[in-house]
């Protein structure tokens, strides 16, 4: 992942998701290539297609404000994205005094967390990793086996395709929570790593991951497909952990009444 190319591999994928209608163009028939083209870009920011060119290859690194506001505007992006993109451009704004530290959970959120013992709660770092799980979360995910980290468990794990029963938005979903988390860290080892072994092995993977969406998602539905339980509809929530920036606390729920909620008794009647 090449560092000074991370801009403009960003604005090219925004580009080549962005239909011409979106941005009020007339439809002038098939098109050769996703997307609006690079003169269609320029033109609606305001700049010269070269300059816009030279943003696309890398070869200028430093846009000024009034041109990204354009850029976000053109491409409509979203808050998340939108936040992304300025980081690209200014790299170092963002902290990342968690990057290098081990990623440890607080004991008072263990022992929150456990104790809950109707709903199923896990923690995950910055990449994703899980760093821990509850007896109901446990029991929740027990058909998946191990459950070192939620992307790799995703892509790499055929019995995730079955689980969540709607796969695809998930690892969507996912993919652009990680994009969100590393922002302009893309040299960072661990997610050096991670991204390596997912592309290797996931054309799925290669395949989002290219597309460069940003998520700053916190809630979102789930439908699950359990072993022993058959199907439950949750939601899940995710809230930052204050003094442990990176770290996100999972929290599953079900609607009153519903035959989720009565899963959920149930499987916790078997976990006790």
């Amino acid at each position: 992942m090449d560092s000074h190319k991370l801009l403009g591999e960003f604005l090219r994928a925004r580009r080549e998701v962005t239909t011409p209608e979106q941005v009020g163009l007339p439809y002038s028939g098939p098109r050769r290539t996703p997307g609006l083209r690079r003169e269609e870009v320029a033109l609606l920011a305001g700049v010269s297609i070269g300059y816009y060119i030279r943003l696309e290859q890398g070869r200028e690194r430093h846009p000024s404000d009034r041109v990204l506001d354009a850029l976000v505007r053109v491409l409509s992006l979203c808050p998340e994205a939108t936040t992304h993109l300025y980081e690209l451009a200014h790299p170092g704004s963002r902290q990342r005094e968690t990057a290098e530290r081990p990623e440890q959970v607080n004991p008072d959120l263990l022992r929150l967390m456990h104790g809950w013992s109707h709903t199923p709660a896990l923690v995950i770092g910055r990449w994703m990793d899980v760093l821990a799980i509850n007896a109901m979360g446990a029991a929740l995910h027990r058909d998946l086996g191990c459950m070192d980290n939620l992307l790799r468990l995703a892509f790499l794990n055929p019995a995730a395709r079955e689980f969540y029963r709607d796969w695809e938005r998930v690892i969507a979903s996912w993919v652009a929570h990680l994009r969100s988390a590393a922002g302009a860290d893309l040299n960072n080892p661990r997610l050096t790593e991670l991204v390596d072994e997912l592309s290797l092995k996931s054309t799925d993977f290669r395949r989002l991951w290219a597309r460069h969406d940003i998520s700053g998602v916190t809630r979102a539905a789930k439908s699950l497909c359990h072993g022993e339980l058959g199907e439950l509809d949750l939601t899940c929530e995710l809230f930052g952990v204050t003094d442990a920036p990176g770290q996100k606390l999972i929290v599953m729920h079900v609607d009153p009444g519903s035959p989720s909620e009565r899963a959920l008794a149930r499987l916790n009647s078997l976990t006790v």
